[in-house]
């Protein structure tokens, strides 16, 4: 049918199936968690196991689009190349017609235009790729934003796209607070580690401190020393979870022997 096939054409129940095809290569990729606490935000990718002889430094999931900006992507790395390209792009215009930096909602909304306009045209395909977009508001505020093939775009304080996305924003609504500093990188790291091996080779943080601090990414041994902490508190919290367990049966086996 034409509709299967044809990116401007709907289905008799109303679906533009090649968009719904983009988003399954959105699922199929690789996890990004983004979450704003009050004064930080900060990015967490998967990282793919890299060839012994490639530079792991030519595949970043983890970008800046301007000095204040940053972004993570899940899907197709090549459409994120063009599409990270044209919001630099964007952003160095801003600066240069309106000689100040461009805010954040303004690149989410230029990225989300750029994404549906690619779902609207004949001859072309969707972007098989769904981004977090973090950075700080003229005002300082922190804020994070998703876009996603449709060129849907949303504020969030904190979500995740990619494989498995859907437990770890579950996992994130159910624990969320308005976390600040390490805290939320924490956090972050907490909700990648529901289903990413722990340690430093499959993992990559990215935190914003603040709108002139720049994006900074922590080094292999600050990931793999709070991912020993996490640890080390989660063993903590089952032994005093089981040895309440136990005493618990234990007085219920005493009063029942009275």
């Amino acid at each position: 049918m034409a509709y299967d096939s044809a990116i401007t054409v709907f289905s008799p129940d109303g679906h533009l199936f090649q968009v719904e095809y983009a988003m399954e290569a959105v699922r199929k990729g690789t996890l990004a968690v983004g979450v704003r606490g009050s004064d930080i935000v900060v990015l967490g990718v998967e990282r793919k196991a890299v060839p012994k002889l490639q530079d792991s430094r030519t595949l970043r999931k983890i970008q800046l689009l301007d000095d204040h900006i940053a972004i993570a992507f899940a899907g197709l790395t090549a459409d994120a190349r063009i599409l990270i390209n044209r919001a630099r792009t964007e952003c160095q215009s801003h600066r240069l017609t309106l000689e100040d930096e461009a805010s954040v909602e303004h690149i989410t909304r230029y990225i989300g235009g750029v994404q549906q306009k690619y779902t609207q045209s004949g001859g072309v395909r969707p972007f098989g790729l769904s981004t977090l977009i973090t950075g700080f508001s003229p005002e300082g505020k922190p804020q994070l934003f998703h876009t996603d093939p449709s060129g849907t775009y949303s504020q969030w304080k904190a979500n995740a796209t990619g494989r498995n996305s859907k437990s770890v924003r579950e996992w994130l609504e159910k624990h969320y607070e308005d976390f600040s500093g390490d805290e939320a990188i924490k956090f972050t790291l907490k909700a990648l580690l529901e289903v990413v091996e722990p340690g430093s080779k499959n993992i990559e943080i990215a935190v914003m401190r603040s709108p002139k601090s720049g994006l900074e990414i922590l080094s292999a041994e600050t990931v793999d020393a709070m991912v020993k902490q996490i640890e080390e508190e989660k063993e903590k919290a089952d032994a005093e979870k089981k040895a309440k367990a136990k005493a618990a049966a234990e007085a219920a086996a005493a009063a029942a022997t009275i």
